[in-house]
């Protein structure tokens, strides 16, 4: 499509990126879905704190006992095919030495002709799971923003990875866009949230034109909510917390939601310093 091109980098990190495990869970579908081969992976001696991401012990096909070190990988198609063709970023959010990383990273973009990338996360927002997750669409490329009908984060403060390879990116000539998925924040540290899963692929659907596999994710989000409603039916406090949120989301998605009651309620999301969503149902567009 216009805008991202043909050849688009999808990316994804484990971490604080990931509420719900909403965007490497979307990555990890897109991988098992398509046949993918290794292009790169980043020397984890460099940019990873193995107190804070340890590697983990395994065993192999031959029952030999081996190391899996983190690792952030960057694979394309193994064949080339008409339309868009998605290549994959997946990894571990690295701990140091981020300004090397993104170049690293965009450095072997910018080899495989890579025309557009596409960030996914999601965060803990203040959001009902009764209603439809919600994506914030976003891009610092005004040319990006025009083509594909993106908005710009007016947010200042701590951002995440995807915020630097982004940068890193437009800046070399590789336009970048974000998706955020909103995940109820009651749910968000406990479980997978498939829905919220479901609603990046969708949208990243639409903005690259690709065609995006869903596998189970519909009835496996039905699943995830069926349980959420069965646990809040034993909590009356959760029950009214999320007639609360449902009630605050309608509000907002009604046509007769203001400009400037929203902007209000960003302003004040701003002075909290970003300890929250800046309004239910939406992403908070800080990366």
């Amino acid at each position: 499509m216009e805008g991202l091109g043909r050849r688009v980098l999808v990316a994804a990190f484990d971490g604080w990126n990931d509420a719900g495990e909403a965007a490497s869970a979307a990555v990890s579908l897109l991988r098992e879905d398509g046949d993918y081969r290794t292009v790169h992976s980043v020397d984890p001696e460099l940019y990873f704190d193995y107190q804070y991401t340890r590697p983990h012990a395994a065993i192999d096909a031959d029952g030999s006992r081996i190391l899996k070190w983190p690792e952030t990988t960057l694979l394309r198609p193994a064949r080339a095919t008409r339309g868009t063709q998605l290549w994959l970023l997946t990894g571990v959010e690295p701990a140091r030495a981020w300004q090397a990383f993104a170049a690293e990273l965009v450095d072997v973009a910018l080899r495989e002709d890579i025309t557009g990338i596409v960030g996914l996360g999601s965060m803990m927002s203040d959001v009902p799971h009764t209603r439809p997750i919600s994506v914030f669409a976003g891009s610092e490329n005004e040319a990006l923003r025009t083509s594909l009908d993106l908005e710009r984060s007016t947010y200042e403060g701590p951002v995440g990875i995807m915020s630097v390879i982004g940068h890193v990116a437009d800046a070399a000539g590789i336009p970048a866009a974000s998706l955020w998925a909103s995940v109820p924040h009651y749910v968000a540290g406990h479980t997978p949230s498939p829905k919220a899963t479901l609603a990046l692929l969708d949208r990243l659907e639409d903005l690259t034109g690709a065609k995006v596999p869903r596998a189970e994710l519909a009835t496996e989000s039905a699943a995830w909510e069926a349980s959420i409603d069965a646990a809040a039916a034993d909590d009356e406090e959760m029950t009214e917390y999320i007639r609360q949120l449902e009630r605050t989301r309608d509000t907002w998605d009604s046509p007769e939601a203001s400009g400037d009651a929203i902007a209000r309620e960003f302003e004040q999301y701003l002075k909290r310093g970003g300890d929250g969503p800046t309004k239910p149902g939406r992403d908070d567009p800080r990366r």
